[in-house]
């Protein structure tokens, strides 16, 4: 009997071990937000990449102040080379823009600012779920999101929620003052959202929610490969998630493991996948423990010192 338990015990830890996302002398950070985005950002932290801790005592480190609805659902940051952490935001259900703000440690932040993205688009219905990610070739932002321009698209028009059939759209800055024309990212005739990307080697991966809700629901959470950033991401994967509704993937890569967090919206809790090889996918969402009512965030990592730094 204490053999069996023994060999047990020792599966359990191999499995917790292969879970656990550990960055040398780094924290993982997790910014998101609560029921509908009034009160704004919150953030999280964890050393494991499974066991999450909210910072401030779960209360909001930046209230949202633009676009007529003043909210702050979807928070993506990353920090850039000019040492500044760059955050996007989702300022409306409805508004043809984002939100913007910088930071230099997390805790106090710039003024806020509206990105009118798709007004040039004016029957485009919303901007939603933006992410930002730095282009290291071109030496700029790119910020991306899914819109929705009624008649725009034939394919998936009929299959979705209501009257949404979405891209995804993309806009180009070095300044967060001058920004391009928005581009169609990605179009592979269906309803497409919650998009993000990380580079893997000389690749791109984009993370993506095929949104389709009829015939036949999929509402889960699949990938796109491409050599470049802004063009080229080709057919979906498989889902690799499971039999839930997911949405919001965000991915962080420790060593060789892979991990993707969703928000398991309909079950009011969050999950998450592991691989290392970007095929093979593990469902240990079992063994992932948020702040409770974490909604729809972004994963990313700072320093051991700047986590002291920032939060003393």
């Amino acid at each position: 009997m204490k053999r069996i338990f023994s060999v047990v015990l020792l599966l359990i830890l191999m499995q917790h071990n292969y879970a656990q996302l550990l960055l040398k002398n780094k924290v993982l950070m997790f910014a998101s937000f609560r029921d509908n985005g009034e009160d704004g950002l919150h953030l999280a932290w964890s050393k494991d990449g499974l066991n999450w801790t909210a910072l401030k005592g779960d209360s909001s480190f930046l209230t949202p102040i633009v676009s007529k609805d003043k909210l702050m659902r979807d928070p993506c940051i990353i920090k850039g080379p000019d040492n500044l952490f760059h955050m996007v935001w989702t300022v409306s259900w409805k508004d043809q823009g984002i939100g913007y703000a910088s930071s230099k440690d997390l805790v106090h932040w710039s003024t806020q600012q509206f990105i009118p993205v798709m007004q040039h688009e004016p029957t485009a219905l919303n901007c939603w779920a933006p992410e930002i990610i730095y282009d290291e070739q071109h030496k700029n932002y790119m910020i991306y999101w899914s819109t929705t321009i009624p008649g725009r698209f034939a394919a998936g028009d009929t299959s979705g929620d209501e009257k949404y059939n979405h891209r995804l759209y993309y806009v180009t800055t070095k300044n967060f003052k001058k920004y391009t024309t928005a581009k169609l990212l990605y179009n592979q005739g269906f309803n497409v959202i919650d998009a993000t990307i990380q580079k893997a080697g000389k690749k791109y991966i984009l993370f993506l929610k095929d949104e389709t809700l009829k015939p036949i629901p999929e509402k889960n959470i699949r990938m796109a490969i491409s050599d470049d950033l802004n063009r080229g991401f080709g057919k979906p994967s498989a889902s690799i998630t499971g039999h839930y509704w997911a949405e919001g993937p965000t991915a962080v890569k420790a060593g060789n493991k892979w991990m993707v967090y969703f928000d398991k919206y309909t079950e009011g809790n969050y999950g998450a996948v592991i691989s290392t090889d970007l095929v093979n996918w593990k469902d240990i969402s079992a063994m992932v423990h948020f702040p409770k009512g974490t909604r729809h965030g972004t994963v990313f990592s700072i320093s051991i010192n700047e986590f002291k730094q920032f939060f003393k």
